[in-house]
């Protein structure tokens, strides 16, 4: 016979089965009070067996100290802020509380939606990602917030009450001086989403002013409707190669793109590093490299998601915090770039 589903198992249930009194069941439950060893196993059994789900929700609303702590990042299949995410959870997990993930996808609109209805769960904090174009609506619903919030990716902004992430400015630098100290001129730049993503814009915007600082003038193709994976990356090098065969060097958004990149530059017989040097961003090609090595932009990710979630931590126990944290960078030589 198919179980009832609908049938929602209750305390009372519970402390029907186990014989004792439903505040005894809800102080087993919640883990306080002096009870008998005895007394807790036989509560516990009961409701495993009867299948009870205490409501934390509600406990947390009544006795406000929630166990949750709510994470909005731009997309949990990007691998740099699922990495980012595991470090948070390294963190938070021993120490009793849960994510509970929620994905903007670099819209305003969804994630002022987010925002909303996490915080009237009323979690222990709120991580989330920086460089967004926030909504007017989000950041009054941020200001009014009672819980702490934590900016992710972003070290540079300081609305919240701490931010952990790399200097973006640095960044796009650091990529510059590379393709200056060798001797590299005809450059261009790889991206998408620029207007969603402000992070990536403000390394694009580092590394245009470094290279305009020495009379070198970059090259752009950016698409604003196209994902920031390793087929846009494809589609857009072949592009840019179209109308500017005599591009010495490109810097990508990100690592996964400069890979489809390299895979269009291989096909199409255009030798790397010899004819045409490339720079990616973020690292997360490094552990996968067989072959071809990426020069790229190492950053710590799970670090980033480590320290912003023991910031957090610290405020909830009244420790003091610095407002900020720079997460170190660095650029990685591959075999991907070379002198002139």
């Amino acid at each position: 016979m198919a179980k009832d589903r609908t049938q929602i198992v209750t305390l009372l249930d519970v402390a029907a089965k186990a014989g004792v009194s439903s505040m005894t069941v809800s102080k087993v439950m919640r883990g306080v009070g002096n009870i008998s060893r005895g007394t807790q196993q036989r509560v516990r059994c009961a409701a495993d067996e009867l299948g009870y789900l205490p409501n934390n929700i509600a406990g947390s609303l009544s006795s406000r100290k929630s166990r949750m702590v709510a994470v909005i990042i731009p997309s949990i299949s990007d691998i740099v802020f699922s990495e980012v995410l595991s470090g948070v959870n390294a963190i938070l997990g021993p120490n009793g509380l849960h994510t509970f993930i929620g994905e903007s996808h670099f819209d305003p609109g969804i994630e002022e939606n987010l925002v909303r209805e996490m915080l009237s769960f009323r979690p222990a904090g709120l991580l989330l990602n920086g460089g967004m174009a926030r909504s007017a609506v989000c950041h009054r619903l941020l200001e009014r917030r009672t819980c702490p919030a934590i900016q992710l990716w972003d070290c540079e902004s300081d609305d919240l009450d701490f931010s952990a992430g790399p200097s973006h400015k640095e960044a796009g630098q650091l990529v510059a001086a590379h393709f200056l100290e060798r001797g590299l001129r005809r450059v261009a730049y790889v991206g998408a989403e620029l207007e969603k993503d402000l992070c990536a814009r403000w390394r694009y915007g580092a590394l245009r002013s470094m290279l305009a600082s020495a009379n070198i003038e970059l090259v752009s193709m950016v698409c604003e409707n196209r994902p920031r994976q390793a087929e846009t990356g494809r589609v857009l090098t072949q592009e840019l190669i179209r109308h500017h065969p005599e591009i010495q060097a490109i810097h990508f958004l990100n690592d996964a793109m400069a890979l489809g990149g390299l895979s269009y530059l291989h096909e199409a017989s255009i030798p790397v590093p010899e004819q045409i040097s490339v720079v990616g961003f973020n690292g997360t090609s490094i552990a996968n490299t067989v072959r071809t090595r990426l020069t790229t932009v190492d950053t710590p990710r799970a670090e980033i998601g480590k320290m912003a979630a023991q910031s957090l931590l610290n405020i909830l126990a009244n420790v003091h915090v610095d407002r900020s944290w720079r997460a170190e960078i660095q650029l990685i030589q591959g075999n991907t770039t070379t002198k002139r």
